[in-house]
């Protein structure tokens, strides 16, 4: 089926393995659809937390708060531990911890950025196989722009990417449209023909309101929720699956 076509949750706008000819450019999400990152924001988090003389988070906790950005990610981790305390914390209470913790958490973050994280299994083969392809390739995620950068350059991914852009890149992050709709301004590509690929309804949210096709992957981390039932046009086990074997540029339909 064509992009633009109306569908349900369950019922894809087109077959996987993609058609090559029906997009002109892809944008990719980062953490839960590149890199597992979970043991990142884990080592990052509690040393934090120990700064700040907190209990420590467990990283199965820590996995239904990751999406949405750093300041969200923050503010439901300290809302957590202080909850877990027995200290549920007042407004003022909680915006002053986050005074104490932004800094100690960039600081720790920036020490150990990808030193837990690792690819996922077919991520690089889906990157090598849309170069392959000729689709030129944007990462937009809601993770800060310079760990994003660094990040892509320790698991040697950069490469594959004219354009990266973190969430603080634009006024607003994803599920918002905007991020999308500039991104596809960068590649130079009309949305309707630009993919995005993430792991969660944010991703999903973001691409249906800017009007692009969303392909998501079924591991990842979606705020714990089954990414099966977000509403996008299908879904992928790795981003291997995203093109057929041996797709190339030499296969795209010429007007």
């Amino acid at each position: 089926m064509p992009f633009g076509t109306p569908m349900t949750a369950t019922t894809p706008r087109f077959s996987l393995p993609l058609d090559r000819s029906a997009l002109d450019a892809a944008m990719i999400d980062l953490d839960g659809t590149l890199v597992d990152t979970l043991g990142d924001f884990a080592e990052a988090l509690n040393r934090m937390l120990h700064n700040l003389a907190l209990p420590a988070i467990a990283p199965d906790a820590i996995e239904a708060m990751v999406g949405k950005g750093s300041e969200h990610l923050l503010v439901s981790v300290l809302k957590h531990v202080l909850t877990q305390a027995g200290r549920a914390p007042a407004a003022m209470e909680l915006e002053a911890l986050y005074d104490r913790a932004w800094p100690s958490y960039q600081a720790h973050y920036l020490a150990i950025n990808g030193q837990f994280a690792q690819v996922y299994p077919g991520a690089r083969e889906g990157l090598e196989a849309l170069r392959r392809a000729g689709v030129p390739l944007a990462c937009l995620t809601n993770k800060p722009q310079a760990f994003a950068l660094a990040l892509l350059r320790a698991k040697g991914l950069d490469g594959f990417f004219a354009h990266v852009f973190g969430g603080d890149a634009f006024e607003k992050q994803k599920p918002d449209p905007l991020p999308l709709l500039r991104t596809c301004e960068a590649l130079g590509s009309l949305p309707a023909r630009t993919l995005m690929v993430g792991d969660s309804s944010n991703d999903a949210r973001a691409a249906r309101a800017a009007g692009c096709p969303v392909v998501l992957v079924t591991y990842g981390y979606n705020h714990g929720e089954p990414v099966q039932q977000v509403d996008a046009d299908g879904w992928v086990g790795s981003l291997a699956q995203l093109l057929p074997a041996g797709a190339a540029a030499a296969d795209v339909v010429q007007d």
